[in-house]
């Protein structure tokens, strides 16, 4: 598909800067975002719709990015996004939503002669900036294969089967993500309360096998106390959640996950909603009274 013109659904902390790099690399644009304010950063070089029904309509690809499944499926089937769905065109959501549900918008979807893709995305708010995002899709090969220069200009993409198969990548990402966090959150603070530097222990480990980048970028996060959101706490325990419910619908018990969104659970109770997901550790902190140090200790002589 040579420079399609694409639709795209959701301008917010991760829809933004990949809509500047579709821009950059030449695609013209249709906007829309429930808060229009967001798009008038891109109103120079692209259009904006006033109903994302409106942006949809004329469009060969369609691109959504927002928050949860209940607001994918407001947008696709309530306000009308898949009945202005043109024969050919292929819808992509890189939200995070429920493989089940993802089934059914493709079947909705194929009734109109649209192609679908589920494509979450891995990479944060850095990888979104950069260009880099680890793109998992499920759905038809040839679907695929049709928008491959589109999602070029923003990540890597990996096939991992039919519609659904992205989105339970997603899930094993943000199980994995879920609990590495939880486990770089207790080292550092075990560490730091028993008089070790933090900062010289994350060196020490990003050598050996519990280096990681959750312990690269997340660690680095946690001792600088920098907890703007990249990726906010509310969204991971969103995350978890679909996690938890997949597992049960499958028969199995995932008892680290489980932990991992309790913990989550507390965060957001306690009025951390919107910190960056590394941020589980002022949980922690606050379970034990204690606050991750960063001061070397003062060496003992004699």
């Amino acid at each position: 598909m040579a420079r399609p013109h694409i639709a795209f659904l959701g301008i917010g902390l991760m829809g933004a800067p990949m809509t500047a790099n579709l821009l950059a690399a030449g695609f013209r644009m249709t906007l829309w975002n429930r808060t229009a304010a967001k798009c008038e950063p891109f109103k120079e070089q692209a259009d904006v719709a006033p109903s994302p029904a409106e942006a949809v309509a004329g469009a060969d690809v369609v691109i959504t990015m927002l928050e949860n499944g209940d607001v994918v499926e407001d947008v696709l089937v309530r306000q009308g996004v898949i009945d202005a769905l043109g024969e050919g065109a292929v819808l992509i959501d890189m939200s995070s939503v429920q493989p089940s549900l993802a089934r059914r918008h493709a079947a909705m979807a194929a009734e109109r002669g649209a192609g679908y893709l589920d494509a979450p995305v891995s990479g944060g708010t850095r990888g979104a900036e950069s260009g880099t995002l680890s793109i998992m899709a499920g759905g038809e090969a040839a679907h695929l294969e049709s928008v491959q220069g589109v999602l070029a200009a923003l990540g890597r993409v990996t096939h991992i089967g039919p519609v659904g198969a992205g989105q339970l990548a997603k899930l094993a990402n943000q199980a994995i993500v879920g609990v590495t966090i939880g486990a770089v959150s207790e080292a550092l603070l075990l560490a730091s309360r028993g008089g070790a530097d933090p900062v010289a222990v994350r060196e020490a480990l990003l050598g050996g096998f519990a280096g990681s980048r959750i312990l690269e970028q997340h660690g680095q996060r946690m001792i600088d106390r920098d907890f703007a959101p990249g990726a906010p706490a509310r969204i991971q325990l969103k995350d978890l959640r679909m996690i938890l419910d997949e597992a049960r619908a499958e028969g199995l018990t995932l008892p680290l996950a489980q932990q991992a969104h309790n913990t989550y659970l507390s965060l957001v109770a306690n009025g951390h909603a919107d910190v960056d997901h590394s941020g589980l550790l002022l949980e922690l902190e606050h379970i034990n009274g204690a606050r991750l140090g960063r001061t070397r200790p003062e060496s003992k002589e004699g």
